[in-house]
């Protein structure tokens, strides 16, 4: 083996950050989990439909097949966990009701300089904003965001390849999960993955529970990345209930390479912009800079996270403490985009800085929903 959104699109009356929970859809109106399994491990079940991976796809372009059971047309959900369409704003006049729809946008970014350090000081007018390739002029709220409770997915390869590696990535990402974590606050689960994905803690704030789900884990054969990835956003973070606006999060260590899933790379990036995940990417290639590595860059671009790429081990822990900044030197903005449809179609995002040598991250889009 060697191998956002841009924010989910919200409906509302006035600007908040969003994300597509999906809390009370019943499990046949999505596809069907892939290889995915907690204690112990079973042997998956193939999706129906799925095709064999296709790495040249882009969001925004047309989508990769995907299982039988999701609709096509099937809209995102809102943080609460409804279907995310159009609602109606009511304005009282006198007796008489007056509907009107609102549309939203939510974006989460961050901004590093040419030192690749975080910028955490500019304003609105910092930025251009562009919705489907449209300049985006309806702006209606900008913020800094440092502090949100956050759910946090922390995804390990435990395939053979990185067994002589493996303790050190272990104690890395253990000491990751106790700087980051804090109890009644934030939340985490982890998962192992190898010929499949292995849920070894669900989500919890006990950070000596998270620990002990590290190192429950322990390396096997084959890898079934792409399965993992798609687990994660699907069955965890789509589906987590939120009570608030929280910041979800998937960090994933690997190298890259996949032999074993049912799913493709976009489908699992798919799955990841409909959950309104950021994914950071930890590779374990040393040295980096193989196809592996390619692989984990385009996730993590495309979902508005970084891809971190070691040169030998002992970099791994510095890793894991740029991604914990990172998720605490954000921003969020809203907006209404213009002549927008209700037509289940992939809108691109792109969000630029006015000053020279400043590097924008932001998920790549969203999906519209269908009225």
């Amino acid at each position: 083996m060697k191998s956002w959104l841009g924010g989910s699109f919200l409906v509302c009356a006035c600007a908040v950050c969003l994300s597509f929970g999906a809390g009370s859809q019943s499990k046949d109106e999505l596809p069907s989990a892939p290889s995915a399994s907690t204690h112990p491990k079973t042997v998956p079940a193939k999706p129906k439909s799925v095709p064999a991976p296709r790495q040249d796809e882009q969001p925004g372009s047309p989508l990769p097949a995907a299982p039988d059971d999701l609709p096509p047309s099937s809209a995102p959900t809102n943080s609460s966990g409804s279907q995310d369409v159009p609602r109606t704003e009511g304005i009282d006049e006198g007796g008489t009701t007056i509907y009107s729809t609102v549309n939203e946008v939510s974006v989460v970014f961050t901004v590093t300089d040419k030192h690749n350090h975080y910028v955490k000081d500019l304003r609105r007018t910092d930025f251009r904003v562009l919705d489907d390739d449209r300049a985006v002029e309806d702006i209606r709220s900008f913020r800094r965001e440092t502090d949100l409770p956050l759910q946090v997915g922390l995804l390990i390869d435990a395939s053979n390849s990185i067994r002589d590696r493996f303790k050190f990535e272990q104690e890395s990402a253990i000491e990751f999960l106790n700087q980051t974590v804090r109890r009644k606050y934030d939340t985490a689960f982890v998962v192992g993955f190898d010929v499949e994905a292995e849920l070894t803690q669900d989500f919890t704030d006990d950070t000596e529970k998270l620990a002990e789900g590290v190192r429950m884990l322990h390396p096997g054969n084959g890898t079934a990345l792409f399965d993992a990835l798609y687990y994660a956003c699907r069955d965890k973070l789509l589906k987590s209930p939120q009570s608030s606006s929280v910041r979800r999060a998937i960090i994933l260590v690997s190298d890259g390479d996949d032999n074993s899933s049912h799913v493709t790379r976009e489908e699992s990036i798919d799955m990841a912009l409909r959950a309104n995940v950021i994914v950071y990417t930890v590779s374990t290639n040393f040295p980096s800079g193989g196809r592996g590595d390619k692989i984990l860059e385009r996730i993590a671009d495309a979902t508005g996270g970084r891809a971190f790429e070691p040169f030998q081990l002992s970099e791994v822990a510095n890793a894991f403490a740029q991604i914990q900044d990172d998720l605490r030197s954000q921003y969020a903005l809203s907006y209404r985009p213009a002549d927008f449809m209700h037509d289940g179609r992939f809108r691109k995002i792109a969000i630029t800085a006015l000053h020279k040598g400043l590097k924008v991250r932001s998920r790549s889009g969203y999906y519209a929903p269908v009225q």
